[in-house]
């Protein structure tokens, strides 16, 4: 019996080293979890065995037991990068026919080209649950979520038809000398440069030249790009008038110029522009404000994720665009999990059905952008515990040793 308790002491301290061996090899695999191997004593009686007589029958590996501590947090700057601080999974959907809810902790996500979703290496996609304008959920459960995908465009364009300007003209500004010339600088006292749009969104550049006739009037000059604008098919600019406070007294109406066409092509486009609340005193040239009504359509700058896990995109025309709330799950006994490879696990009947959520709820951690969780091992830990596992795999080599020359002698008796 000897032989087989010290067998069963060599094969529990293989496993262990086994099990050392594996933690080890991971341990720069973000969000992996250790395993420490757990053991029992072997023990044959009956009824009619004196308990003080018993004598142990070797060791039994009873599980390899998940430790599902924290790693650590490793800053990287990447918006996509995610870490959860404190309990939770992310839910990713994997790729292919046979395609089914697994769960990480590791949060390294990018852009997949050519379907736009957010995925991991293995090109599963990111779990989120939508939400409206306000962030709010507004679908939960497992039916609920859906893939995190990036949108490359936002908004609709449309042409400008309105320019509104709120100028201040220098009351003490001279009169330029020589015929009005756009290439020429001293033929005018200031100018503007505002962005439209056509129809396609594409943009386009409107520069007034504002050109002082006297006290109280001034001459206003419109271009869009190199294409002079005018007024009932003549291209004499719009007289600007002003009171002696410094008020303008004309146009009243705003400035409605004949339909121009844009440089890209298209259909004529009609423009006004509206002076009303433009000033004239004695006080430096200023825009005080400026705006038009067109819209280009934005491409995706910029990509966040806040603690809540809510993903909010940003557009070069200004939008920003919530698209999803991260999906967490969790589980009544988290080791219990199935692992799958690739940092992956699936729930068993151990585990329990994962509980599913967002971060900052009741039972989830907070997210945390531009970080990830690294492996939670802890090379000095396992080394020592490799040293202790080939001691004990030693010890029992040479317990076996031992049984065996007792039975060389036993044999060595009868001959």
């Amino acid at each position: 019996m000897s032989f087989y308790t010290s067998l069963s002491g060599l094969q529990a301290a293989q496993t262990e080293m086994s099990t050392i061996s594996h933690n080890l090899a991971n341990v720069s695999t973000n969000g992996f979890k250790k395993s420490r191997t757990d053991f029992a004593d072997v023990i044959a009686s009956n009824l009619s065995t004196d308990p003080t007589k018993l004598v142990g029958s070797g060791t039994v590996v009873k599980g390899n037991r998940q430790q599902f501590t924290e790693g650590n947090l490793k800053t990287t700057g990447s918006s996509l990068d995610l870490a959860i601080s404190g309990d939770g999974f992310f839910a990713v959907k994997t790729n292919g026919i046979g395609s089914s809810v697994a769960y990480t902790r590791n949060g390294s996500f990018q852009v997949d080209p050519a379907t736009h979703n957010v995925v991991d290496a293995q090109g599963s996609a990111l779990q989120v649950y939508p939400v409206d304008a306000d962030g709010n959920v507004t679908a939960t459960g497992s039916d609920g979520m859906v893939n995190l995908r990036l949108p490359e465009t936002s908004g609709t364009p449309v042409a400008t038809s309105k320019v509104t300007l709120d100028l201040n003209l220098y009351a003490n500004a001279q009169v330029p000398t020589g015929t009005f010339d756009p290439l020429n600088a001293s033929t005018y006292n200031n100018s503007t440069s505002t962005t439209i749009y056509d129809s396609s969104g594409k943009a386009m550049t409107m520069t007034n030249y504002y050109v002082r006739q006297s006290a109280t009037t001034w001459a206003v000059h419109s271009y869009v790009g190199n294409q002079p604008l005018t007024v009932g098919g003549s291209a004499t600019p719009t007289t600007v008038t002003f009171d002696a406070n410094g008020t303008m007294t004309a146009p009243t109406t705003p400035i409605a110029y004949d339909p121009f066409t844009p440089s890209s092509g298209g259909a004529a486009q009609p423009l006004s522009l509206d002076l009303a609340g433009t000033s004239q005193k004695p006080s430096a040239f200023s825009v005080v404000g400026r705006s038009q009504n067109g819209a280009t359509v934005g491409e995706l700058s910029g990509v966040s994720v806040n603690e809540s896990g809510v993903v909010t995109a940003s557009f070069s025309n200004g939008d920003t665009v919530k698209l999803g709330k991260v999906a967490l799950a969790n589980f009544a006994n988290p080791a219990g999990l199935r692992q799958n490879g690739n940092s992956y696990w699936s729930a068993t009947g151990i585990s329990g059905q994962a509980s599913l959520g967002g971060a900052n709820d009741n039972g989830f951690g907070s997210l945390m952008s531009g970080t990830i969780e690294g492996s939670n091992v802890d090379v000095t830990e396992e080394l020592v515990g490799l040293i202790a596992a080939q001691r004990n795999f030693q010890a029992n080599a040479k317990a076996l040793d031992t049984a065996n020359q007792i039975s060389q002698t036993i044999f060595n008796i009868r001959s």
